[in-house]
């Protein structure tokens, strides 16, 4: 399989396995991806996601140019290209790890961005090399790297092709944590079940307070906190939240 899909407990573990073609997004490996998001989305017993790859060499060199990129030059219209969807469907409240290793680049490098927190291995690079093909990141770097980082350092990645290596993400804030590679998925998984502690719906809920604010001016992005934290205020998991709170005791959520 070009994707391995597997759960632990209520983390799922989606894993591009193409280490020989350095895990280039191929058509075939493209359906396979969406569909394993599509299945963690839609299980209600997982709560988050880690993305990684198979082989030290790299995270995902983006698109593989003979079997993707002359479909992007011959599709007409961009609701053709079969390349848009992969991370459009990760638009997605629960929360998703990206456990990077080796080189994160072009199409590797957004599906990077389009994961909530990122976890590097020491040998992990970074960079937007589409420019030297004559394209501009077109899976969602141009819209998401400026807002993960400094616009200034975003410019110079996007523009330059220059890739930059694991403790310069670091430096920037690109990246949560940086560690050797053999501590990796440790750490990843660590970071899950972090984020399994709190309540699962408002966890949900701030992520996507956060991400359609980024799009709002204060007053409005305040007004959808305020609508959010409505609903999460009704639900079974903020009862529960509370009663433990006072009864000095671990929360029993049940993402209801």
């Amino acid at each position: 399989m070009a994707v391995e899909y597997t759960k632990e407990g209520r983390v799922a573990i989606i894993t591009l396995n193409r280490p020989d073609a350095l895990n280039s997004f191929d058509p075939d490996q493209i359906d396979q991806f969406n569909k394993c998001i599509y299945k963690y989305n839609d299980d209600s017993e997982l709560w988050v996601a880690i993305v990684t790859a198979t082989g030290e060499r790299a995270f995902s060199v983006g698109a593989d140019i003979r079997a993707t990129l002359p479909k992007i030059q011959s599709s007409e219209h961009r609701g053709e290209l079969p390349s848009v969807a992969i991370c459009e469907h990760m638009q997605m409240w629960k929360p998703i790890i990206a456990a990077i290793n080796g080189a994160c680049l072009g199409g590797g490098f957004e599906v990077a961005l389009a994961c909530d927190i990122r976890i590097a291995a020491e040998n992990a690079t970074f960079g937007f090399p589409e420019i030297n093909l004559g394209l501009i990141p077109g899976w969602g770097g141009t819209q998401r790297l400026p807002r993960a980082i400094p616009l200034a350092k975003a410019m110079e990645m996007l523009t330059s092709a220059r890739p930059i290596d694991a403790q310069e993400a670091y430096r920037i804030g690109l990246v949560n944590k940086v560690v050797p590679a053999a501590e990796l998925m440790n750490e990843a998984k660590k970071m899950a079940e972090a984020l399994l502690k709190p309540a699962p719906l408002a966890a949900r809920g701030a992520k996507r307070a956060v991400m359609q604010g980024l799009n709002m001016s204060l007053l409005d992005g305040l007004e959808l906190e305020y609508q959010i934290e409505k609903q999460v205020t009704a639900t079974e998991d903020f009862i529960e939240g509370r009663a433990a709170f006072i009864e000095k005791r671990k929360a029993n959520f049940k993402a209801k």
